[in-house]
């Protein structure tokens, strides 16, 4: 069995009351956001202490940490504040006990050698080293390119520099193939997201939707994660629910009932 995880600010409620729901609705681990929920400058010794006690009293572990900047390694603007920012929450993202650190990495041109590409490698060449450093694998979400695109751009790195969040809904949204982006980023993939989506014709791109009532085919994923031997998380996401800790939790029995052997 894949564990399961809930993205905390998926469920619309105060951290410490999250953490508790997240327990009560069984999940394996939870996402927390290192920029929204905790600050890395605002983390001491004794609120990790205080917070990894409580992880511990609901069964829970830190399955990723997420930290969402507002543009991509590929921008110029601001971007050594956006990397030392990323630096110090690998840092806590290791304090914490976290794994894995997903964030967006831009986008990406299909002409390999553009300048920008390049920028983004030796970007992405430093925070991979910090990251390495920290014992912690900086994750890129997809979403905003496909998935032969990114693999193209990954093989660039050393072999392990980079790993995948991968976000099939995202990719459904986006209008790509979430199936043929996994195929061909599967060796990188070391979270994945539990979110679905459909193409919405009226609106010319996709729309996020409840986990099962989109175009993800979540078995098949799973039977290839399994082939995989996948030792990550899928972690729940709803970016726009109505009812948030019920879809939630739907979306977590709906990822069991499908792993049942």
């Amino acid at each position: 069995m894949i564990r399961l995880s809930v993205q905390l600010r998926s469920l619309r409620l105060p951290f410490r009351q999250a953490l508790q729901t997240a327990g009560e609705l069984g999940a394996d681990g939870v996402e927390i956001d290192l920029r929204n929920e905790l600050r890395p400058e605002e983390l001491t010794q004794t609120g990790i202490r205080h917070l990894k006690k409580i992880l511990s009293d609901y069964n829970l572990k830190i399955a990723s940490v997420r930290f969402p900047t507002r543009r991509g390694y590929n921008v110029l603007e601001d971007l050594d504040r956006r990397v030392a920012a990323t630096k110090a929450a690998m840092t806590s993202a290791y304090q914490l006990g976290a794994k894995v650190l997903c964030n967006h990495i831009g986008g990406i041109d299909e002409n390999l050698e553009a300048e920008t590409n390049t920028r983004l490698v030796e970007v992405l060449h430093d925070l991979a080293r910090h990251a390495d450093s920290c014992g912690v694998t900086f994750a890129a979400t997809t979403g905003q390119v496909d998935g032969p695109i990114l693999k193209m751009f990954l093989d660039q790195l050393p072999e392990g520099a980079l790993g995948v969040d991968f976000d099939p809904g995202a990719l459904i949204i986006n209008g790509f193939s979430a199936d043929e982006s996994y195929q061909a980023i599967a060796k990188y993939v070391v979270h994945v997201r539990g979110k679905d989506g459909v193409k919405d014709l009226a609106r010319g791109r996709g729309i996020e939707v409840p986990l099962g009532r989109g175009t993800v085919d979540f078995q098949m994923l799973i039977a290839m994660l399994e082939e995989a031997r996948y030792k990550g998380y899928i972690t729940v996401q709803r970016d726009h629910p109505e009812n948030p800790v019920q879809e939630v939790a739907d979306g977590l029995a709906y990822l069991r009932n499908i792993q049942v052997p």
